[in-house]
């Protein structure tokens, strides 16, 4: 409600315009009790957004009329979580808790809650509201954190103008005391059914609160033990079973007087048959680590392993970091010096977050470091990790018809049964005598991070290297100068997706090398070196990124293992289960999200329906993988890029051992493409003067949502057309959001936004909806864009001028790491468009733009009837809207100058595609 207007800007979302007008963002968010107001903008218009930003907590103007849309957005946002098992397990263990306690509340809010039942008691929500805002906001609840390019002195001067008038009552701290969980909230094992297929266990204990220990981090030393994947532990044993595809452990909801430590272990169909085995196993660990003991050299490790998390996630100045590798000299591997820096907007909400929790002395610090060790505090938090303590959720589908309880806000059926620690003591004794360890000292952590020589000061990359069978980008660190790299290597094998079957079997032979590596380059991910192999439409990719030391150890092992590949039965079975279970959970993906699944699958060649794929992967087994993978690598061509704290010397030796393992040798496993196998990716060109739409029933119809993707293809990758469309989507964005979303009220989600497909260049409108059906949303569409017109005529060049400068400004913005500048460059060369200069360019350009070229541009591109508008409407029908769907797909797009898609395939087939800009070995159109 603050965002909608202030009494000094009484305009309704003047806030957002101003911030999205001047290349910002702005949002908010609640957690059980705090709220965090945020925003970003250009450097320049600091003084005028705090102005705004300050008023929130002054005199806001709650509109009764704001105040009903609101309640509509979120009953719009709760529409959207009734079937996501997040949203529902998370309310079904605060469902089995004290109902004295406010943990045990709905904590979203919907309709009903906030209009229909007030109503009933004679209640006015809006003064409500206003009561709980005057009750509520008192500036000595509140913490700031304005992050500028100003001076010390100059931000304070300016807070202090800003914000002095918010009033102060001296509120005290709201506190609950007590744990959530009575006695009979303990000692449960509680069946559910969710709406996803899988199984998952959740093992969770009520425990005394880590925050008030937070230097001794209890709970950050327990979670590292038990969540570990290296040989030896709890998921390794699971693994090798067959029972587990991935376990995670921690301290979750957590407040000053209560908190929980929870493992979460996803299933097998095995798993789920042998549950009391894995609570026993996982209690065996419990044991073992009560055994072992606290251990200094494991504290010390985990201390230095979350440094590198803190530098990875958040980054600190220079003077913090110096002062902390100071201070943290005995426990940490490696200096604050080293970070990668975050975005401002995210550092400030943390930091903001850290203040309500942490003395003044650790606000930047919070709870990452580790500084102090206390075997006695980390013992007594493990000792309340017992039989007597637990809670049990068993989530699956298999127990549907088994329960005997519906959770009332989202009607999770769910049935508990009471357990004893004599029970599960029996488990324990009954569960299989594997052999569990506690983790090796980490190899991975890096201890030479000193900074190569730079002997050429390039901004971008170059062609380092080219062979017949593969060619390296190269990109020497000249703005980070920290010990990390950065490489990133896509293998093109024309025959990874010549089928369903090979696009499959292509998935599944990159699931089985990250499986097959996990035990290995576990530690190396703790260490702050991240790797990831994955599909890609051509192929597959391998990239890594973090500290450099070791980089090429772990990379040499994945190319080993590639080179060496051999597929282990059990294994396939358990990747091909887990694969299974994604493609029958497609169909709950959100509405929106299979509207734009449809509009890439109707833009894109080349590509397969999910479900051809679905249909094949039943008569896949381990056999025709074994087949398939020595004729997926027989072809290749290796696209490399390397960048970071790596000499060109060692960037060459890395692709030539890569070349040595593939293609060397009197019978190279791999031989290279020949011209006409180099594949690229082409996009389906639409006809100007024609609206396209594709509508099409949900795949779920108990989800009420229905959802509208509204396309505008507009070029292909050009300067000046580039930069008019960004500036138009600039400057229509937030009347967007405000028009479809805040008065119109049509869904929680309503995005405008760029599209880029393989450099064609597009604008979209998203919108997920239970008010409207998709082919109103459409005709709401085109008329914002009719209304908006007129706006854009009454522009005043002032504001053309500040949305072009804003636009600049955001282009201009420096990288913040090594891996989103790596990001930038790498798309240049994947989409084969190499302009590498591309902000300067499109800086330039928007300089020189006019206001008449943006409504030229506009009443060409994007106006309705414009002479090259080509528009494409996938329309997803939800369950309130199948009638209005039969209509739609009896009038077979009869209507004239529409084109109504029937079958993608025919259509993508009868279509003229773009050219693409990339090209054979050694030919790339610039």
């Amino acid at each position: 409600m603050l965002f909608y207007a202030s009494e000094k800007y009484p305009v309704e979302d003047s806030y957002s315009k101003y911030i999205t007008e001047h290349g910002g963002s702005t949002n908010a968010y609640t957690s059980a009790e705090h709220t965090n107001f945020y925003f970003d903008i250009n450097a320049d218009c600091l003084d005028d957004a705090l102005d705004r930003f300050a008023q929130f907590f002054i005199k806001p103007l709650m509109s009764s009329d704001a105040t009903l849309r609101e309640i509509k957005a979120v009953d719009s946002e709760n529409q959207k979580n009734l079937l996501s098992d997040a949203w529902r397990m998370n309310q079904l263990q605060k469902h089995l808790c004290s109902k004295d306690h406010p943990y045990h509340k709905f904590s979203t809010g919907n309709w009903d809650t906030l209009e229909v039942k007030p109503k009933a008691k004679g209640l006015d929500t809006r003064i409500e509201l206003i009561k709980f805002y005057e009750e509520n906001y008192s500036a000595n609840l509140m913490h700031l954190v304005v992050y500028g390019r100003e001076s010390l002195d100059s931000l304070q001067s300016l807070i202090e103008s800003k914000f002095q008038d918010i009033r102060n009552i001296e509120r005290n701290q709201i506190s609950f005391l007590g744990q959530p969980c009575s006695n009979e909230h303990l000692q449960i094992l509680v069946r559910a059914v969710p709406i996803k297929q899988g199984h998952t266990l959740r093992i969770i204990w009520p425990i005394t609160p880590s925050i008030h220990n937070y230097k001794e981090c209890p709970c950050r030393y327990l979670g590292h033990l038990i969540g570990h994947e290296g040989e030896g532990s709890l998921f390794y044993i699971l693994k090798q079973l067959g029972w587990a595809v991935s376990l995670q452990a921690g301290e979750g909801d957590w407040s000053f007087e209560f908190s929980f430590f929870s493992v979460v272990i996803e299933l097998t169909d095995a798993g789920h048959d042998h549950v009391e085995d894995v609570i026993g196993l996982l209690f065996k660990y419990i044991c073992l680590l009560h055994k072992s003991g606290v251990s200094k050299w494991i504290f010390d490790e985990v201390a230095s392993n979350f440094l590198f998390c803190i530098i990875e996630d958040f980054g600190m100045n220079k003077l913090l970091t110096y002062y902390l590798s100071v201070k943290l000299a005995s426990i940490c591997e490696t200096d604050f010096h080293y970070r990668d820096k975050s975005p401002p907007i995210y550092y400030t909400v943390s930091v903001a977050s850290n203040m309500q929790i942490f003395p003044p002395e650790d606000w930047l610090v919070a709870s990452s470091l580790p500084s102090k060790f206390a075997p006695s505090t980390i013992q007594k938090t493990l000792d309340e990790l017992s039989p007597e303590n637990i809670r049990i959720f068993w989530e699956s589908k298999k127990f549907q018809g088994y329960t005997d309880c519906i959770e009332p806000w989202y009607g999770t059926p769910y049935s508990v049964e009471k357990i004893t620690a004599s029970t599960i003591q029996q488990w324990v004794e009954k569960a299989p005598k594997e052999n569990l360890s506690l983790p090796k000292p980490n190899i991975f952590i890096p201890n030479d991070l000193v900074l190569k020589t730079v002997q050429e000061k390039v901004k971008v990359p170059y062609m380092l290297r080219k062979s017949s069978f593969s060619r390296l980008w190269y990109k020497p660190d000249t703005m980070f100068f920290t010990p990390k790299a950065y490489i990133r290597i896509d293998f093109n094998c024309p025959h990874s997706n010549y089928s369903p079957e090979a696009t499959v079997l292509t998935d599944v032979f990159t699931r089985l090398l990250m499986d097959y590596l996990n035990e290995y380059a576990y530690d190396a991910q703790v260490a702050g070196l991240y790797y990831a192999i994955h599909q890609i439409d051509t192929g597959f990719q391998v990239i890594l990124v973090g500290y450099n030391h070791k980089m090429r150890i772990l990379l040499e092992t994945i190319v080993g293992k590639m080179r060496d590949f051999e597929v282990k039965p059990d294994r396939f079975s358990v990747i091909k289960e887990t694969i299974t279970k994604e493609y029958e959970n497609y169909k709950f993906h959100q509405p929106y999200k299979q509207a734009l699944y449809y509009c890439s699958l109707i833009l894109e060649d080349q590509t397969w329906h999910w479900n051809d794929e679905f249909e094949v992967l039943p008569h896949l087994e381990a056999d025709n993988l074994a087949k398939f993978s020595p004729h997926l690598l027989a072809k290749a061509f290796l696209e490399c890029y390397i960048s970071g704290n790596i000499e060109p010397s060692e960037a060459e030796s890395i692709v030539q051992h890569i070349e040595d393992c593939f293609f060397s040798g009197p019978n190279p496993m791999c031989k290279p493409l020949f011209p006409s196998q180099h594949s690229t990716k082409r996009i389906v060109k639409l006809e100007r003067g024609l609206q396209y739409s594709y509508p099409v029933e949900g795949l779920n119809q108990k989800d009420e949502n229905s959802a509208l993707v509204h396309y505008i293809q507009v070029h292909q990758d050009d300067i000046k057309l580039n930069v008019k469309l960004q500036l138009f989507a600039l400057i229509a964005k937030q009347p967007a959001f405000h028009q479809l979303r805040s008065v119109e009220q049509l869904g929680y989600i309503t995005i405008l936004a760029n599209r880029n497909d393989y450099g064609v260049r597009g604008l979209q409108i998203i919108i997920q909806s239970t008010v409207k059906d998709p082919a109103n949303l459409d005709s709401r569409v085109n008329a914002f864009f009719k209304m908006f017109e007129a706006k854009l005529y009454e522009m005043t060049d002032e504001d053309f001028k500040s949305n072009v400068n804003a636009l600049v400004d955001m282009k201009l913005e420096k990288y913040k790491n090594l891996r989103e500048e790596s990001a930038f460059f790498w798309q240049e060369i994947s989409n084969g468009t190499l302009k590498f200069d591309r902000k300067e360019s499109e800086v330039a350009a928007l300089k020189e733009l006019r206001k008449e070229e943006l409504i030229f541009f506009f009443n060409n591109y994007i106006k309705i009837d414009a002479p090259e508008r080509k528009t494409l409407s996938v329309q997803v029908y939800g369950g309130l809207h199948l009638a209005e769907y039969k209509k739609v797909a009896d009038q077979d797009g009869a209507a004239a100058q529409t084109y109504q898609i029937n079958d993608i395939f025919s259509f993508r087939r009868s279509r003229p595609l773009y050219g693409s800009f990339k090209g054979g070995l050694g030919q790339m159109k610039l």
